[in-house]
């Protein structure tokens, strides 16, 4: 049985100068949620699994830079994970550069991986939700996921998907008419 680690996220953080146990504790704290956001965009476990790494490897090199005064260390890991997100969809593949810095190989995944992992992101959901947005337009879920599960400000939200908060605000307004629709079954 694995102990609970009661050290805040930032001081785990702080920790893992010198002890690479504070980070693997950060890690299991967060990990399902990182996974279930990855696999949550983009359908497709090996891609999840890819780029859930290279988002702990980046917070691995940067876990000095975390400031817990401008929000939760699932917040900034997740903020990390859209980031990574734009950029894949954007070169066509997960970048491995913090991996590669930090001499973590690449692993090949079995069958039997990506079933963990898919199990793995639903505990991480932790509920439905995932399945009532899958049917959502690409932009509308990552709208909604972003300003009602993730609870960022639709400046915040604007920023990262390079649009304005006007247009972030319709695509939540249209998302969750869509899924008022749905959970009514009258679609």
């Amino acid at each position: 049985m694995i102990a609970i680690d009661v050290r805040t996220d930032e001081r785990l953080l702080a920790d893992t100068a010198w002890s690479p146990e504070a980070f693997g504790a950060f890690y299991r704290r967060h990990v399902r949620a990182v996974l279930a956001y990855t696999l949550s965009r983009t359908g497709r476990p090996e891609l999840a699994a890819d780029l859930t790494a290279e988002v702990f490897a980046s917070a691995l090199e940067q876990h000095d830079r975390y400031d817990a005064g401008r929000g939760p260390a699932r917040a900034w890991l997740l903020t990390m994970a859209s980031s990574k997100l734009v950029d894949a969809a954007r070169r066509g593949q997960v970048e491995d550069r913090a991996r590669r810095r930090l001499r973590i190989p690449p692993r090949a995944l079995t069958d039997s991986d990506l079933e963990r992992v898919e199990e793995l992101a639903d505990l991480g959901r932790g509920t439905g939700l995932s399945g009532l947005v899958a049917d959502l337009p690409p932009d509308q879920r990552e709208a909604v996921l972003a300003r009602i599960v993730d609870e960022r400000s639709y400046t915040d939200i604007a920023e990262q998907l390079r649009t304005s908060p006007g247009v972030v605000r319709q695509r939540v307004s249209r998302g969750l008419r869509a899924l008022r629709r749905q959970t009514e079954g009258t679609r």
